[in-house]
């Protein structure tokens, strides 16, 4: 069972190069002109804090530990909702994320094979509350794109980070964690396929209905 706040929170996720990073401000720009009386809070994990930015900068380059990388992008997160999440919702903000904790399970689970039980534990420490209710998006936007395609199109940009350098089999088994916590959790997650044009895409964002 999810935390309910006045606010409302949606989560953006996806393997590298699947697409989101395209659309995650134009969909913010949207909302702000659907709700003009919502402000809208645009942030991102690992980051979204002083404190997060410069843990994000350790975690996608500086080589590290396994469970070391996970406690981190775990730290990072609880001061994310200490400082930026909990109270926006709590004053009936709207909140979108460049990723949240379905990204630990997708990456240091499914992709570095790290035990999901010890995400989950982390997960429930860092989000949990009295009677194991969790603070979770309402609404995850999850752009699904098989990892051959991403590949491609993570070759055409940036430098990458650590973790854009991974091989197809590594963004395959990120895939499928991914697509594991969709079919989990159904009510909370919208597969976008991130195969389509980026118009029809958008089209898709535009027609979400959004319970807000």
């Amino acid at each position: 069972m999810n935390i309910q706040y006045p606010g409302y929170f949606l989560s953006f996720e996806g393997i590298d190069g699947a697409g989101k990073s395209t659309h995650i401000e134009a969909f913010g720009e949207l909302l702000k002109q659907q709700y003009p009386n919502r402000e809208v809070v645009m942030t991102r994990e690992p980051g979204g804090t002083p404190l997060g930015e410069q843990l994000r900068k350790l975690l996608l380059d500086a080589p590290m530990n396994l469970e070391t990388e996970a406690l981190l992008m775990f730290a990072a997160r609880r001061e994310h909702i200490a400082q930026v999440i909990e109270p926006a919702l709590q004053a009936g903000k709207i909140v979108i994320s460049d990723r949240f904790t379905d990204a630990s399970f997708a990456y240091q689970g499914g992709g570095r094979g790290l035990s999901l039980e010890k995400l989950s534990a982390l997960e429930m420490w860092v989000q949990g509350r009295t009677g194991g209710v969790l603070l979770q998006p309402n609404l995850t936007i999850l752009f699904d794109l098989p990892g051959a395609i991403a590949e491609a199109r993570r070759s055409q940009v940036r430098a990458p980070d650590k973790f854009e350098q991974m091989d197809l089999n590594f963004f395959e088994r990120v895939r499928q964690e991914y697509l594991r916590r969709a079919k989990a959790d159904p009510k909370r997650f919208h597969l976008v396929d991130a195969t389509q044009t980026r118009e029809a895409i958008w089209e898709e964002l535009k027609s979400l209905p959004l319970d807000i």
